[in-house]
């Protein structure tokens, strides 16, 4: 995707929630599609939105050497480098989302230091069937991650990489490369790119007239506007 594209539709994203992109979808009559399954759920209360960087990992497959402490170790080490590689984060373009099909694998693929890299290239949110660790870090350092559940394993003799830039399904959702993921307290909402723009549109007409409704209730209410009117 080209650098004009990614940001039209960064831009038409931009400030809009989850509810609104769901009725947006709504109005192309696309009811099945999009909405990740509730069990993927936030870290803390967070927004983020991106185009979609896919990524897969599959159980691993193979032994595990019975070894000392310090051999171990260096089993670790090289399974990082040979088995459970991380080459999709080098290839992170600013404004990606990752969205991680880690085959529904209790492990914590994630965690505060490679999410963080992540974060440096400018990856804009996280999203995993699997697990993710070191979650009170990730809170401090206000990494935006959605998950199916919180791990306390590594990934050694649990997850091996297998591709990414390829479909993948996640809480119930097939994704592609180039999608449009918006994501916060709600959820998780996956918008196929060929229809994104006209789906934004019609989010952004909702999302507006709501502000206004709600700006009338604080009114009411005796209340300070804030940035939700």
């Amino acid at each position: 995707m080209d650098t004009t594209r990614r940001k039209e539709l960064l831009d038409a994203y931009d400030d809009l929630r989850v509810a609104d992109v769901r009725d947006g979808m709504d109005m192309l009559l696309l009811h099945g599609y999009g909405s990740m399954d509730p069990s993927i759920r936030p870290l803390y209360r967070t927004r983020a939105h991106g185009i979609a960087k896919t990524v897969r990992y599959v159980p691993y497959k193979g032994g595990i050497p019975c070894t000392s402490p310090e051999e171990y170790k260096k089993w670790s080490r090289k399974y990082y480098g040979s088995v459970c590689t991380y080459w999709w984060i080098p290839d992170i373009d600013p404004g990606d989302f990752a969205v991680i099909d880690a085959s529904g694998v209790n492990a914590g693929l994630m965690g505060s230091e490679n999410s963080l890299n992540g974060i440096i290239r400018g990856i804009k949110g996280y999203v995993t069937n699997g697990g993710v660790r070191d979650t009170d870090e990730l809170i401090l350092e206000k990494v935006p991650f959605w998950s199916a559940m919180i791990s306390q394993t590594m990934v050694q003799g649990r997850l091996q990489f297998e591709s990414y830039d390829v479909p993948v399904s996640v809480g119930g959702v097939t994704v592609n490369p180039g999608d449009v993921v918006v994501a916060d307290g709600d959820g998780v909402i996956v918008v196929p790119q060929d229809v994104a723009l006209e789906v934004a549109r019609h989010a952004r007409e909702i999302h507006e007239e709501d502000k206004k409704v709600r700006r009338g209730h604080y009114q009411a209410l005796g209340r300070e506007p804030d940035s939700t009117v």
